[in-house]
């Protein structure tokens, strides 16, 4: 029986991945469009990965210079206050919210980001759907570690739990913990094409989708 699902936050319950695409392509703006390109494809390449790591990489492998600590906590404020009001914005993926609203009572719900800590809380806050999660995990937390943290206060098995996710870092969080993992896919179909895992386009048929791993047991 499943007990727990883990959702992923951008391009899961929120349709907020172009939102941060943007926002990456309008802080290096200033370096060039050749430099622009090469961000957003890494940035697209490694989604669920936090932007802190990203930064760091793009100054030492796009850039090629150092990044003093007053220059990344100026990136990650100015990024913060590009995308925060957008994100809380933004429309949810569909049947994302109605799935909340008639099964987190069924279900023990949690939120697993690569978002800071403070921004997810506060974007979950505003939206109002705080209350349907047992427990929310940002950044600088790791999402292997995470769901390993999850199962292991909840005295969950692998098996009982089920992560929903758009990015590699999301499935390797998942297959590294044993857990049963749902791709929602969109126009990055591609990055799961070779993964022999339930894929989704949207939350509509989650709960049915949920009910053909209990049917395996």
């Amino acid at each position: 029986m499943i007990k727990a699902i883990i959702f992923d936050f951008d391009g899961v319950l929120v349709e907020s991945v172009d939102i941060k695409t943007n926002a990456f392509a309008k802080l290096f703006e200033s370096e060039g469009k050749e430099i622009v390109e090469k961000v957003v494809n890494y940035h697209l390449k490694n989604s669920g990965i936090s932007r802190y790591e990203k930064f760091r990489y793009i100054y030492r492998e796009i850039l090629v210079r150092s990044l003093s600590d007053e220059e990344f906590e100026v990136l990650c404020n100015r990024f913060a206050t590009i995308v925060k009001d957008s994100v809380v914005e933004a429309p949810y993926v569909r049947g994302a919210l109605q799935f909340l609203e008639k099964y987190s009572a069924v279900y023990r719900c949690f939120i697993v980001t690569a978002t800071p800590q403070k921004e997810i809380e506060e974007i979950v806050q505003r939206r109002g759907i705080a209350g349907f999660f047992k427990g929310i995990y940002g950044a600088p937390l790791k999402k292997e570690d995470t769901v390993k943290a999850i199962l292991s206060s909840e005295g969950t098995r692998p098996q009982e739990a089920v992560y929903i996710g758009d990015a590699l870092s999301d499935y390797n969080a998942a297959v590294r913990n044993g857990v049963n993992f749902i791709a929602r896919i969109y126009d990055r179909v591609s990055i799961f094409e070779d993964k022999n895992y339930l894929k989704t386009e949207d939350l509509t048929s989650l709960y049915e989708i949920i009910k053909t791993f209990e049917n395996k047991d």
